[in-house]
C-alpha cells in the first residue's frame, strides 16, 4: 500500500474515525459478547464487561483522542553547524499488511486493541482468530467491518490451528503480532526468521507477587488471590509465586486461607492444563507444601478448583511457575535480599506487584525487577490502562503493544531531509585554504566543548558534600 502524505493523513483521520463508530457497536453488542464468551471459554458476565469490553473500550477513546498526536510528523532538533539551512523530520508511515494471530484467553481485549493499533497507524490487516473462541472473535471482527473496515482492508482467516501456520508462510505480511504460550511462541519466531519476517510477540510471564515486611497483608491476600482467580487463573501476567517476608507471613496466610477455602471450581479451556498443574500440586505437596483447600474435587470433570500451595518449596515446579491457570505458590522468605533472590531464579518476568507501606522504596527498586510492568500495592487492573505499554523481552517475547508506543511499533519512522537549492553544505573537495579554516573551526568547537564540560566538573565539585 503506497499513499502520499495527504492521502495518509486523511486515510488515518477516517481510521479515528472508525474508531469511535467501532466503540459504539462495542458497547450496543455487550450482551452478545457476554452470551458467546459464556458459552465458549464459560467467562462470567462480569469478566466479560469489566476486563473485555471495558478496556477495549477505554482504549478505543484514547486512540480518538491521542492517535493524531502520536504518529504526526515531528521535525528533529540538535542540528550541528555545518548542516546550515536543512531540515530533519520523522514521519510515521504505515508498515503495510500487518497479520494478526488472536488469542483467546481474553479474545474481545487483546484482539480488539491490537486491531484498532493496526487500523490507525492506516495498515491493512489480516487476523486468524482463535480455534477455542471463533464466535466471540467472530462478532468483533464482524463489528469492525460494520464500522467502516472494508473488506479488503479486514480480511478474516479460518479460526484453526492450521490457518496460523499458513498465514506466516504463505500471506504477504510486513509485521505479524502473536499472542500466545512461549512454547508456541518459539516456534512462531522460528517460521517468521525464515522470512525475515518483523514481529510483535505477546507471550507470557512467570511472575512473583513480592509482599515485604511493612505491607498490609489483608489487602495483599484479597488482591492477589482475585488476581489468580480471575479469568480460572488464564492471565498471563497473573503471579506464579507469592514471595512473603517472615514478618508479614502469618497475617498473609491467614487472611488467604479464607478466600481460597471459599474459591468455586472454574473451566479451563486446555484441559491439559489442569493435568500439568494437578501433577505440579502434587509434587509441591509431596515435598512439605500445605493445599488449600485440602479437597479438589469438582462437580464437573472439566472443572478445576482454585487452589494456593502455602510453605511450597523454592525447587518444585509449581514454584517455577510454568502453568497456566488458578494455583499460586506462596513462600516464606527471611529478609528482602531473599525475596529478590527467589525472584529472580525464574529467568521470564512481563508483570510483578510489590506490596508495601514505602512506595518510595518500591519504585526504586522497579528496575532490579526484570518486568516491563510493576505494580505497587495492586495487580492487573493497572495495566488496563489505555496509555500504558506492555513490553516482553526474553521469554516474555519482544516488541511493544498498547499505548503511544505500541501506536508507534505499528508504524515505520521515515527521515525525511530537505536542503535549500542555494543555502547547502560543499560537497566538493575543498583546496587548502578552505580546508584550513575547516580545521580551525573543529578545533574551536573541541575547545569550547571542553571548556564546557571542565566548567560543569568544576560546579559538580565545589557542590557535593565533603566526607567526614
Amino acid at each position: 500500500m503506497t499513499l502520499h502524505s495527504r492521502q495518509l493523513d486523511l486515510l488515518r483521520t477516517e481510521r479515528v474515525r472508525w474508531t469511535g463508530r467501532f466503540r459504539h457497536l462495542i458497547l450496543k453488542a455487550a450482551d452478545e459478547f457476554v452470551r458467546l464468551a459464556e458459552k465458549e471459554l464459560a467467562k462470567p458476565r462480569h469478566e466479560t464487561i469489566t476486563a473485555e469490553i471495558l478496556p477495549l473500550v477505554a482504549s478505543c477513546r484514547w486512540h480518538e483522542r491521542n492517535a493524531r498526536r502520536v504518529l504526526r510528523t515531528r521535525r528533529l532538533k540538535g542540528r550541528p553547524i555545518w548542516m546550515l539551512g536543512q531540515q530533519h523530520r520523522i514521519q510515521q508511515a504505515p508498515l503495510g499488511t500487518i497479520g494478526i494471530i488472536a488469542t483467546w484467553n481474553y479474545p474481545i481485549q487483546l484482539l480488539g486493541i491490537q486491531l484498532v493499533q493496526a487500523a490507525v497507524a492506516g495498515n491493512d490487516i489480516v487476523v486468524k482468530p482463535s480455534e477455542h473462541a471463533p464466535e466471540t472473535q467472530a462478532l468483533l471482527l464482524e463489528l469492525a467491518h460494520k464500522a467502516g473496515l472494508d473488506r479488503s482492508s479486514l480480511r478474516i482467516l479460518p479460526a484453526t490451528r492450521e490457518a496460523g501456520a499458513e498465514m506466516i508462510e504463505h500471506e504477504a505480511l510486513d509485521h505479524l503480532v502473536f499472542t500466545g504460550s512461549t512454547t508456541v511462541g518459539r516456534l512462531v519466531a522460528q517460521a517468521c526468521a525464515a522470512r525475515l519476517l518483523p514481529s510483535t510477540l505477546e507471550l507470557s510471564g512467570r511472575d512473583s507477587a513480592l509482599v515485604l515486611a511493612d505491607a498490609d497483608a489483608r489487602l495483599a491476600a484479597g488482591s492477589i488471590w482475585t488476581a489468580v482467580s480471575s479469568n480460572a487463573g488464564q492471565t498471563c501476567m497473573a503471579p506464579r509465586r507469592v514471595l512473603v517476608h517472615k514478618d508479614r507471613y502469618q497475617a498473609f496466610c491467614d487472611a488467604l486461607i479464607p478466600l481460597a477455602e471459599a474459591g468455586q471450581a472454574r473451566r479451563l479451556t486446555l484441559p491439559e492444563d489442569g493435568v500439568r498443574l494437578q501433577a505440579q500440586i502434587h509434587q509441591a505437596i509431596q515435598q512439605g507444601g500445605r493445599a488449600i483447600p485440602e479437597s479438589c474435587e469438582a462437580s464437573d470433570t472439566s472443572d478445576f478448583l482454585p487452589r494456593v500451595v502455602l510453605d511450597c518449596p523454592t525447587d518444585v515446579e509449581l514454584m517455577a511457575g510454568d502453568h497456566f491457570g488458578p494455583v499460586v505458590a506462596v513462600t516464606c522468605c527471611d529478609t528482602l535480599e531473599a525475596i529478590l533472590a527467589c525472584h529472580h531464579t525464574i529467568g521470564q518476568y512481563l508483570a510483578t506487584s510489590v506490596w508495601t507501606r514505602d512506595s518510595r522504596r518500591a519504585r526504586a527498586m522497579a528496575a532490579d525487577l526484570r518486568s516491563a510492568t510493576i505494580t505497587i500495592n495492586d495487580i492487573l487492573v493497572p495495566t488496563a490502562h489505555p496509555a500504558a505499554s506492555i513490553s516482553g523481552h526474553g521469554p516474555s517475547g519482544w516488541g511493544t503493544s498498547r499505548g503511544a508506543d505500541g501506536l508507534r511499533a505499528m508504524s515505520k519512522p521515515l527521515h525525511v531531509t530537505t536542503t535549500p537549492r542555494k543555502m547547502r553544505v560543499p560537497t566538493n573537495v575543498p583546496d587548502d585554504k578552505s580546508l584550513a579554516r575547516l580545521e580551525k573551526l573543529i578545533a574551536m568547537t573541541s575547545r569550547s566543548i571542553a571548556k564546557s564540560v571542565m566548567g560543569t566538573a568544576f560546579i559538580t565539585s565545589r557542590t557535593e558534600p565533603t566526607s567526614r
